[in-house]
């Protein structure tokens, strides 16, 4: 109750000594009596209390008397002791009256409720000296409220649980009340269970958690709530167990269902989380900067990112985002979510220490029990180690590893880039081609230490002459080529700023070198082509560039020469090439020949190989036309006549058991393959020969990665579905478009000859060789080395993993006649 506001004081009369001057006894007992009241004096000077036997026989003591305040004090309960002193410590302080309602207990330990009200008086000087208070019993008062409450509880929880198994307990455990569901739950009608002890009827329940809860609840009064297993019912049970008045209520559910669900669960979390791969569930929230939230993630995912299961469970994923995270996945990712599509993707994350984190994510939804979309669970897999090994390779196929300047592939893709950009505008760029004049006399005086050395300044000084937006690059040897991009959009103009910072180069390379406590004096030639939208051909570009460059060292090295059309003499000739290969296709002046392939001793399979048997000039390897064939188009039909005699001999082989497990591979240009009847031509050429399509192989080069990848993928599909196996010839020397690798219907890789011929001594060459092979394996493709030429080689490739070559180790390339003697050598 609250307490009265401060009473206006009162100032006793100099002479009033007794407890109840007006008041009799006899009176005082009768008001206390009626009223459950006792009262007491409160002496401020000699903190005594003087109580009304009333009072005293309120805690069972009897008559009344002087006592000290923490005799009556005593008699409270702790919490209400502390209130009663705070009260009269106010009260003798600042005269500040009190009721309030305290618990006590009297001398046989029976529970009181009491109402205390007391107010100060007053002495001459205005001081407290006096504490007037009485003592209410409220304890009937309030067992009657609360039995009205009870009363009510129980009436109005009774009607609220008709739908639940519901009874009503004496303090013996006995049946009061059962309504109909606790009858269909049990098996058993109310008639025979009124009166019964529910232990009884629960099976197992006697020796169970119920006796002892229900007696806890009676004790206390509190509540309970457990799970129990009755084996008489088969059942799990939740039960809540409740105290009123007369006894207890007790209220039943079947969660068996919800146990095994439990259980099923818990088995799936003990699963998932010894999983090494990462899960994290999702609710389907909004797709937004503040969801959906995560709700659940397994051990993987703390031992991955460093983070506890507490500091991102509520949280959106976004969380794990940063600045290497790409936009463009995010943002795929959030389109397949508001779809409700499942997603792959692959991402840096961030782990809790900063550090980024490659990761391979599957998304799908979750329809829980047909209520639609509730959860997304996502599946990752780190997969840092397959992209530093990705990036490895593709530093080694981008990158000159001497220089570390951009290799040729980097800089025809860059080239190639540029003429795209330059036919959409005006503006001019530049090519120069740079040769060092007598490079060979450093390797030979110096060592080829001091020429590395010498060829890894001269990068730094050609980068150091350009704009960072240019590309200096190393082609091989002493060979650099820089591309000049948008130098202005007037032809004259731009000619002469390439060659002003040709001319700048010149000088820069012939300031000396310390190459090691050796100097070394400098020179180079350089050959400068321009070009715009005209949409010359990369080709056509460094031929000018290099005609330019050859020209310079004409003139007397140390120079720079601009390409003049008149340059374009060679072209000439290689016009009349193509016009003869024209003929010699019509005359069948083409033949093939065949290498073979060997696996652990065995030959499997062979390349072909076109040749011309020109009438002239005698036998003329593919070399010598096969870029006047692309150039003029007469690819196709030549790479068509390839297909089909390759597929002849596949038939003539497959009558003989010896040769018939033999396949051929087939070389297949860029430009063949694109075009757009290539499948069904390889379909036809297969049908109309009869073979068996899984012992063809067509080797594809890496520059058909660099465009359409999704037609090129597709293609790939279709020839791969008809049994077609397929080979990615030369690895590792042109576009290596390592991100889409895994994606290629693929069998095999071939590791080009450039890179075997000096495995034994060049460790970039052994470096690059043993990732191709590591990284073949690793996405379940064969491999196979080409140009093979000694023991040594085949042994430190074996060491590497490799099992299958091609090379004059082996078998040079032979016409049939020859390899048929070869073959029959080998059966012997």
């Amino acid at each position: 109750m609250p307490q009265t506001k401060n009473p206006k004081p009162k100032q006793l009369n100099a002479g009033a000594h007794s407890l109840t001057p007006k008041i009799t006894s006899q009176m005082l007992e009768l008001v206390e009596r009626a009223s459950a009241t006792g009262i007491w004096v409160f002496e401020v000077p000699g903190e005594t209390l003087t109580a009304s036997d009333h009072l005293m026989s309120m805690f069972g003591l009897r008559g009344h008397g002087t006592l000290a305040l923490q005799d009556i004090v005593n008699f409270f309960v702790p919490e209400s002791q502390s209130r009663m002193v705070a009260a009269i410590e106010a009260c003798k302080a600042k005269a500040t009256a009190f009721d309030t309602e305290l618990e006590a207990e009297t001398t046989d330990g029976q529970r009181l409720r009491l109402r205390a009200v007391g107010e100060a008086f007053f002495d001459a000087a205005g001081k407290v000296s006096r504490i007037h208070g009485a003592l209410q019993d409220l304890t009937e008062a309030k067992r009657a409220e609360q039995l009205s409450l009870s009363l009510t509880m129980r009436l109005s929880t009774t009607l609220a649980s008709i739908s639940e198994a519901f009874v009503a307990l004496d303090r013996d455990g006995r049946f009061t009340y059962v309504n109909g569901e606790t009858e269909r739950l049990l098996g058993l009608n109310s008639a025979d269970l009124l009166g019964q002890t529910i232990c009884s009827q629960l099976g197992n329940a006697a020796h169970g958690r119920l006796p002892g809860e229900i007696r806890e609840v009676l004790r206390t009064g509190i509540n309970a709530e457990f799970d129990e297993f009755y084996a008489k019912l088969g059942k799990w049970l939740e039960l809540r167990v409740y105290p009123f008045e007369e006894g207890i209520a007790v209220y039943f559910r079947d969660v068996t269902a919800a146990r095994q669900s439990q259980e099923q669960l818990l088995l799936l979390q003990t699963s998932i989380s010894r999983l090494n791969d990462v899960v994290v569930i999702t609710d389907a929230g909004p797709v937004d900067a503040s969801g959906p939230r995560i709700v659940f993630v397994n051990d993987a995912f703390g031992r991955h990112t460093g983070f506890s299961r507490e500091e991102v469970l509520g949280k959106p994923p976004l969380m794990l985002v940063g600045p290497l995270t790409e936009s463009s996945v995010l943002h795929r990712i959030s389109l397949a979510l508001v779809q409700s599509h499942p997603v792959r993707a692959e991402l840096i994350i961030y782990k809790k220490n900063g550090e980024p984190l490659w990761m391979e994510l599957e998304i799908v939804a979750v329809d829980y029990f047909g209520r639609g979309l509730t959860h997304w669970v996502s599946v990752a897999r780190d997969i840092s180690e397959r992209k530093a090994a990705e990036d490895e390779i593709e530093h080694l196929a981008f990158y000159d590893t001497l220089t570390q300047l951009p290799n040729r592939q980097l800089l025809m893709t860059r080239l190639e880039a540029t003429l795209l950009k330059g036919a959409r505008g005006r503006q001019i760029g530049a090519l120069m081609f740079i040769d060092l004049d007598n490079f060979k006399v450093i390797n030979d005086t110096q060592g080829h230490s001091k020429g590395d050395l010498l060829l890894q300044k001269v990068g730094a000084r050609l980068s150091a002459c350009v704009r960072k937006t240019d590309t200096v690059a190393r082609l091989g040897g002493d060979e650099f080529v820089v591309m000049l991009e948008d130098l202005g959009d007037n032809p004259k103009q731009v000619v002469e700023k390439a060659k002003a910072i040709g001319e700048q180069i010149l000088a820069a390379l012939s300031e000396p070198f310390d190459l090691a406590e050796y100097q070394h004096y400098a020179t180079c030639s350089i050959g400068i082509t321009s070009f715009s939208r005209n949409l010359q051909s990369i080709g056509d570009l460094l031929k000018q560039a290099d005609l330019a460059m050859y020209q310079a060292k004409a003139a007397g090295r140390n120079s720079v020469c601009l390409f003049d059309p008149e340059m374009q003499a060679a072209a000439t000739a290689n016009a009349a090439t193509s016009s003869e290969l024209r003929r010699g296709l019509r005359n069948r002046e083409l033949l093939l020949h065949y290498q073979p392939q060997v696996c652990t001793e065995t030959m499997f399979g062979v390349e072909a190989l076109v040749r011309w048997q020109h009438p002239e000039k005698g036998l003329v390897y593919p070399g010598k036309f096969i870029t006047q064939a692309e150039e003029s188009g007469l690819i196709l039909p030549l790479g068509q006549w390839v297909l089909e005699e390759a597929c002849r001999q596949l038939a003539t082989w497959s009558k003989s058991p010896r040769s018939a497990h033999l396949s051929i591979a087939v070389n297949v240009s860029v430009r063949q393959f694109r075009h757009p009847q290539f499948v069904d031509m390889v379909m036809r050429t297969i049908s109309e020969s009869g073979i068996s399509a899984k012992e063809l192989k067509l080797e594809l080069t890496e520059s058909l990665l660099a465009t359409d990848m999704e037609v090129t993928i597709a293609k790939m599909g279709m020839l791969r579905q008809i049994g077609v196996t397929l080979s990615i010839d030369d690895f590792g020397m042109g576009y290596s478009a390592l991100s889409y690798l895994k994606y290629l219907p693929l069998d095999q890789l071939k590791i080009d000859r450039a890179f075997v011929k000096d495995i034994l001594f060049d460790p970039n060459d052994a470096a690059i060789a043993r990732t191709i092979i590591g990284l073949a394996q690793s996405l379940g493709l064969g491999v196979v080395a080409e140009g093979v030429e000694t023991q040594e080689q085949r042994e430190l490739l074996a060491q590497f993993g490799c099992e299958c070559y091609q090379g004059h180790l082996f078998c040079k390339a032979l016409p049939i006649d020859e390899l048929e003697i070869f073959m029959k050598g080998l059966a012997t």
